[in-house]
């Protein structure tokens, strides 16, 4: 907007200035008496150097490209100068949890088997999961620390929101939440404990479960701290696993609302609402790794995708993207963002002022060429060094 702003401003102003300098070289030698053409025609000529927009056209631009270089020197790419402005007025932050505020490394934690023994509980998981990139399936085939008989897997099938279908052999194996449970009708006893709970179901019957636990990453705490500090006035999480799961994390790292037990539609609708929510100048940003969160990063004002770990899908749906998977990053970008517009307005603000002035005392006659060049070509510099301040950035 600020671009299209100066775009707009130039192309009404040059012509109101080619015009104004064409009425003092002409005007005044015909109606004062005693007055020399030549005399005025210095000025009209010194008044279109002096009004020149070049410190304008060139500076704030240069600002957003700066802004642009500086985020990319500490790991964060923008895609675009609107972005980056659209970012200094954020004032919600939604985030997902696995592999945003996670570390999205999960290890097994505890397996509680039903009618058959714990290792082949495991293994069942482990080949219903083997042609999947989740970090829950990873940790799975981790555990098992076999290798697997891909001729064994007769047929996978994956059930957005609740798990897995799988034929193994001759056994058909579901591997998801209770919601997939209770959907196939298998009777199933329901695990307490804090944590990723994968229930299987083996033939139509409850065979037990695996107990997966992630951590949450070591800058994620700081970083919603951090927001809150920046003027961020809500920060939210969605995410797909349990609501005890859910409420700790999000207890853990102080934010303000989590919603729990979403399917990739859920997340939509509570994006949608917290749009309605935020003020009209206000922005609402969503952080994001996973392939179910692409539709939510498209939708957002901004769309923030983890690079190293987050899905093709997500990447190419951001706005932004944190090549290095730190949260903290998301509040550098947006102090960034801040210190980009500013030095965007004190641009404007003194090249206006400067050539407002200098323009004044040309037509009075007060100020020489040299003047008028300053006015031109040392306003655009000193603007464009202002500009460059942004390359001059800290990650933290």
């Amino acid at each position: 907007k600020s671009e299209n702003f100066i775009t707009k401003f130039a192309k009404y102003y040059t012509p109101i200035v080619v015009i104004i300098a064409v009425v003092l070289a002409v005007f005044p030698p015909l109606l004062i008496k005693g007055e020399l053409f030549l005399d005025w025609l210095y000025r009209a000529l010194s008044f279109l150097v002096v009004s020149c927009p070049c410190a304008l056209v060139i500076s704030i631009p240069l600002s957003f490209f700066g802004g642009i270089g500086g985020a990319s020197k500490i790991g964060v790419l923008i895609k675009g100068s609107n972005y980056l402005e659209a970012l200094s007025k954020v004032e919600t932050v939604v985030f997902d949890k696995t592999g945003t505020l996670t570390k999205g490394v999960f290890e097994v934690q505890k397996i509680e088997a039903v009618g058959i023994s714990e290792s082949e509980l495991l293994k069942f998981a482990a080949y219903s999961e083997h042609y999947s990139n989740h970090p829950i399936s990873k940790s799975i085939k981790v555990a098992f620390n076999e290798e697997i008989e891909e001729k064994q897997i007769i047929k996978t099938e994956e059930l957005s929101g609740r798990g897995i279908f799988a034929q193994i052999g001759e056994k058909e194996v579901l591997v998801g939440n209770e919601k997939l449970m209770k959907e196939k009708g298998i009777n199933f006893s329901e695990c307490t404990d804090v944590g990723t709970i994968l229930y299987l179901g083996i033939d139509g019957k409850y065979a037990g479960y695996i107990l997966i636990a992630d951590s949450i990453k070591e800058d994620s705490a700081n970083t919603i701290n951090q927001l809150k500090k920046n003027g961020i006035k809500k920060t939210v999480m969605l995410t797909g696993d349990r609501k005890n799961i859910g409420e700790s994390v999000a207890t853990k790292l102080g934010l303000d609302e989590v919603y729990a037990e979403l399917l990739p539609d859920g997340k939509v609708e509570k994006v949608e609402s917290l749009l309605k929510q935020k003020s009209e100048q206000g922005k609402l940003a969503f952080v994001g790794d996973g392939i179910n969160d692409a539709p939510v990063l498209a939708m957002s004002d901004i769309g923030i995708a983890m690079g190293a770990l987050g899905a093709d899908s997500a990447i190419e749906a951001a706005d932004i993207v944190i090549m290095t998977d730190e949260p903290s990053k998301i509040v550098s970008s947006i102090k960034l963002s801040k210190k980009t517009m500013k030095i965007v307005k004190e641009n404007i603000v003194f090249a206006i002022f400067i050539k407002v002035a200098v323009l004044v005392l040309t037509a009075f006659g007060l100020s020489t060429m040299w003047e008028a060049v300053f006015a031109d070509v040392g306003v655009s510099i000193i603007a464009i060094l202002n500009a460059l301040r942004m390359l001059n950035v800290k990650s933290k």
